[in-house]
Parts: C-alpha cells; structure tokens; sequence
C-alpha cells in the first residue's frame, strides 16, 4: 500500500530525507502522520524515525543548512526544521527500563525493535520517501478494520506506562470502529492495571482527558471506561449515562470537551484533571447552569455565547429534556445584551445597600422578562 499527500511530498521534507540518505542512513515517516494517511484523515505533524543517533542527525542537518533543535536528544529525538517546518527525527530504540511512567531507552539500528516499543499497532506503521507502507508488525490490517490493539502483551505495553490506558480509549474514540467495540484483550489489560494510573501525574491524565473528551464521539469509549472502573479512578463521582445524550443534541455544534465534562460531574475535579483557573470557572458556571432556571438568553447574558451554548446542551442532556427551537438564537442574543440600568439611574435615591439591592432586583426583573425591558419601564417598576 502507498500513502500520498502534501505531507510527504512536501520539498523542504524530501530535502531532508534525502540529506539523512546521502550520508548513508535510513529516514522513514512513522506513526500518526502514517496511520492518518491510510485512514483518509488530515496529518497534523511529520515525524520521522532513522537509524542515525541524535548527534549524527544534528551534524546532518546543520550541514545541509537546516535548523536542529535537540528537543528529547537523551530519548533520541531531534526537530529539524526545514523551510519553516519542523519534523521530530526520533532514532530507532529499544526500551530497557520502565516504571510505568517513563523509559529508558537504548537507539537501535532496527526498525522491528523500534515498532515492537510502541504502544499500538496502528503506531506502529512506516511509510519511505514514495509513500510505500512499511508494516513490521502487522499494523496495517488493525488500521484499515479501524481496531485499536496494542503491541504484542498487551498488559506489558500498559506496565511500561499506564498513561497508555487512557490512551487506548481516547484511540477508539478518534479512530476507532464504533460500531465493532472495544478489543477485549486490550480492555481486559486496562482493568487489570488501572491501580496504575494512581502513579501518573494529573497533568497527563488531563491531557488525554481533554484530548478523549474532545473526539467526535467519546460516549462509548467513556461508558467502557466506567465499566472497567477506571473512569472512578481518574474523575471520582463521574456518572457517564448523560454524555451520550450531549453527542446526540450537539449535531452540527463543534465539540468541547468541558462541556461533556460538566455532564461527567465528579468530585474534585478542577484537582483530578489540574484544570486552569479559566476551565475552573467556566467548569462551575455550567454546573450551576446544569441545575438553575436561567433561559437560554439569560445564561447568554451570564456566561457569553461560547459556555451559555454549552450550558444550553449539558442542561438538556441530564435532564433528559431537549432545548427550545430557538435556543440558538436566544443564546446569541443575550450574549450581545446589555442590561440598561446604572446605578447612577437610581441615585440619589438609592445608596449603599440598597443601591445595590435595587439593582439586583430590577436584574432579576429583566432577566424574567426575557431581556426585553428597556431603561424607562424598568425604573418604573
């Protein structure tokens, strides 16, 4: 099978393939920018693997007048940047020590250690300078049947680091077959050493949180999840029976992750995935959202367009109710209202306290009314 796009063909990446050739070393495209290609899906970033050592990659590079930049040089990884695009060259290697969180590696001279280190088979492909698929490990039937599927043991690729748990569901969801479920080896491994994920930093657990939660449908993946007890694990107190419904009311809506997390609940949740201050606030707004009376103007008018659109969904998704015809359109325009009462409207008058008791009263009166009062009638009330 050959692999085609501007990805591969593109002349400052042939330049550089071919620097790495002429000096008698072997470059090949791997991993997602291969798997993408084959499964007819946009390649974001060009890696490259070689059996050239960082050092030699580096000389390469510089002599040909590229920009080398030693970004994981003791894991064998070098970015060369070539016409204004980068590409991470990784030297083949081998593990020879892990804890499951890290590794420590050995460079290789041979693309079959290399593949049999990675965590999927569908990782697991190589692709030359032509776009001929090269597949060390049977990855490319897994790929084209949409299958997730570890490397070998399964449960020795999760020991090496139990991020891969999370990662093999946040997979499925984005290149999986939905429709053929989760493979079993690999879920039964998942459950078996989920106690792991209790080693791994909550940073990288929210990464792939945010990056699961963000697929186009991660309703499955996260039902499995709950089902081998490892969503209890990284988000206590989540309940995943409303994000389904949340899919289903999204159609043409773009994704957003924090809004399936707020119908996920949880406890602590802003610790488990070390939410910024921003994902905080904006994670507190729609549970409050979630369980008050504001219209879809009003919550517009609370939060902006982007969270009351979400708040919106979430709402209708856990209580099972679908959102008005126009909710769209109410959301747009409270977003863009202004409530027409200062507090200079009501001084002298008012003072103090109750300046801004009146001002919250004559609030709550506009946002009863739709949003629709007009300065005059509302200090007539």
């Amino acid at each position: 099978m050959k692999v085609a796009g501007d990805w591969l063909d593109h002349p400052g990446t042939q330049a550089l393939i071919a620097a790495l050739g002429t000096a008698g070393h072997r470059a090949l495209f791997v991993g997602g920018c291969v798997r993408n290609a084959v499964l007819g899906l946009p390649v974001l970033d060009t890696d490259l693997a070689t059996d050239a050592t960082p050092e030699i990659v580096t000389n390469i590079a510089e002599k040909a007048g590229f920009h080398a930049i030693p970004t994981g040089f003791d894991h064998g990884t070098v970015t060369v940047v070539v016409e204004g695009r980068p590409h991470e060259v990784t030297t083949f290697r081998q593990d020879v020590e892990t804890d499951g969180r890290r590794a420590v590696v050995a460079f290789s001279t041979s693309i079959k250690e290399d593949a049999a280190r990675r965590d999927f088979t569908m990782n697991a492909l190589y692709a030359d300078a032509e776009g001929r698929v090269i597949d060390p490990l049977g990855g490319l039937v897994d790929t084209l049947a949409r299958r997730v599927r570890f490397v070998g043991d399964a449960e020795l690729r999760i020991r090496e680091d139990y991020l891969r748990i999370l990662r093999f569901f946040r997979f499925h969801a984005c290149y999986g077959d939905p429709d053929a479920g989760l493979d079993a080896d690999g879920l039964a491994a998942c459950a078996a050493f989920s106690a792991g994920l209790d080693t791994i930093s909550r940073e990288r657990i929210g990464a792939e949180m945010r990056k699961l939660l963000g697929a186009a449908d991660p309703a499955p993946s996260v039902a499995a999840m709950a089902q081998a007890g490892i969503l209890a694990r990284v988000l206590p107190g989540a309940d995943h029976r409303a994000l389904a419904p949340l899919v289903h009311l999204e159609r043409d809506i773009a994704p957003r992750w924090l809004r399936r997390l707020a119908v996920l609940g949880g406890t602590e949740v802003e610790t488990a995935l070390r939410l910024s201050r921003a994902e905080a606030r904006d994670l507190v707004a729609l549970r409050s959202a979630i369980g008050g009376m504001d219209s879809p103007a009003a919550l517009g008018w609370r939060s902006g367009a982007d969270v009351g659109t979400d708040a919106v969904l979430a709402r209708a998704a856990v209580l099972g109710t679908p959102p008005t015809k126009d909710w769209q359109s109410e959301v747009a325009r409270g977003a863009a209202a202004t409530f027409p009462v200062t507090a200079a409207d009501l001084m002298p008058n008012f003072q103090g306290e109750a300046l801004g008791a009146r001002l919250k009263a004559l609030e709550a009166t506009w946002l009863a009314g739709g949003l629709r009062q007009a300065r005059a009638e509302l200090l007539e009330s």
